[in-house]
């Protein structure tokens, strides 16, 4: 007898909360299903070679590209191969996209299926990496990578003990096929930050660290991560934003500035485009790059093995004193979770030391976002051109 309109939304319901708790896991499952050669070595991550630089590349090297025009693909989580999850209306008919699904069964804080820009391209050369973007949407994301993770969750559930799951019980993972392959599926990117606080004159340094709410997010919640993170999207849909934000480091200041200091994602952007020569922070961190007290790196990029979600790995450097005074008033908590906090000498400590007993506990027994992980073994493996005595 087939399940009910309710039975199936409570079982999806079930796995969607299995996989909320369980993504670490799910994630150390998901690697071991890859063939040989697609994680990163020494990380969690899915990469092709070129994607990842031999050494960091200064952020202003990387070239970006538009193509108004951006092709179709071929999987956009419509397909049949998604029906053995999909729950039903109470008029019996299937959620068609994950994202309905979400925002009818499990709505988090923050979901709003805005524009982003969409990776087409990654080419690497003698001047530099260089990405070629067109448009998109963020429920892509939600469409592609978190009903990936949600068929693999079910299977998982099947499975016998901690077994990976069956191939044919992942019929549109199969499908997508190669997840580094940009043709396939539409590929939204995200910019994740590792954000040092570097103190020349005693040589220590320390990164700040977020912990994801999954009742807050849509996605990568329960798990750390470094911070700030953001999807690669203009400040607002309005059309004359689509050009005058389309800059990896006006992204990375809107996130440093919402994440670390709690600002408001309304920059105004809804009737003019931001004027980010006026903007105080972003004046401020200009001039500290020309300075010299802020660095900003390029790490690659690469894929989440569980949700394929895609992450911009790069590093922000703050001098010491610029960074206590910028971020005098940084938050503890903020729309997506809270920042993790030590205690010191001093009674606490603003992140975490960037030490390697540090980054191999968090890469190896703590449940991190594989992106968060990448970037920490990264930026440790290039610590002495990162933070120069």
């Amino acid at each position: 007898m087939p399940a009910s309109p309710h039975d199936t939304r409570e079982h999806w319901r079930l796995v969607r909360g299995h996989l909320n708790r369980h993504r670490y896991d799910l994630s150390e499952l998901a690697v071991q299903a890859l063939p040989d050669g697609q994680v990163i070595p020494g990380t969690p991550l899915l990469a092709r070679r070129h994607w990842i630089p031999e050494s960091p590349v200064p952020l202003e090297r990387v070239r970006l590209n538009w193509q108004a025009d951006a092709p179709p693909v071929p999987i956009d989580g419509s397909g049949p191969e998604l029906d053995a999850i999909r729950p039903l209306r109470d008029d019996g008919t299937p959620y068609t996209y994950y994202a309905d699904a979400v925002g009818d069964l499990a709505r988090p804080r923050l979901f709003e299926n805005r524009g982003c820009y969409r990776l087409l391209d990654v080419r690497t050369d003698q001047y530099g990496p260089a990405l070629t973007f067109g448009r998109g949407q963020y429920f892509d994301v939600i469409n592609i990578c978190e009903a990936a993770a949600h068929e693999f969750a079910s299977a998982s559930l099947g499975a016998p003990g901690e077994a990976v799951p069956h191939p044919d019980l992942t019929p549109f993972r199969s499908a997508v096929g190669d997840p580094t392959d940009l043709a396939r599926r539409p590929v939204m990117a995200a910019t994740s930050t590792l954000t040092i606080r570097h103190d020349r004159t005693n040589g220590t340094a320390e990164f700040v660290l977020h912990w994801r709410d999954p009742g807050k997010v849509a996605s990568g919640g329960g798990l750390y991560q470094v911070m700030p993170v953001g999807m690669f999207q203009s400040s607002h849909d309005a059309s004359w934003n689509e050009a005058n934000d389309f800059d990896l480091w006006r992204s990375i200041a809107r996130e440093l500035s919402e994440e670390l200091l709690g600002d408001s994602e309304d920059y105004g952007s809804a009737t003019a485009p931001i004027d980010y020569g006026a903007w105080p922070l972003m004046k401020s961190l200009d001039q500290a790059r020309h300075d010299g007290t802020l660095n900003l790196y390029w790490l690659g990029l690469g894929m989440d093995p569980l949700t394929f979600v895609t992450d911009m790995l790069t590093v922000a450097v703050f001098d010491s004193e610029l960074f206590d005074d910028t971020f005098r008033h940084i938050v503890s908590t903020n729309d997506e979770g809270h920042r993790v906090q030590m205690e010191d000498s001093t009674g606490h400590a603003v992140g975490i030391p960037f030490r390697a007993d540090h980054i191999d506990r968090l890469t190896t027994n703590e449940p991190m976002q594989p992106a968060g992980a990448a970037l920490l073994r990264l930026a440790w493996q290039h610590r002495d051109a990162l933070l120069p005595t």
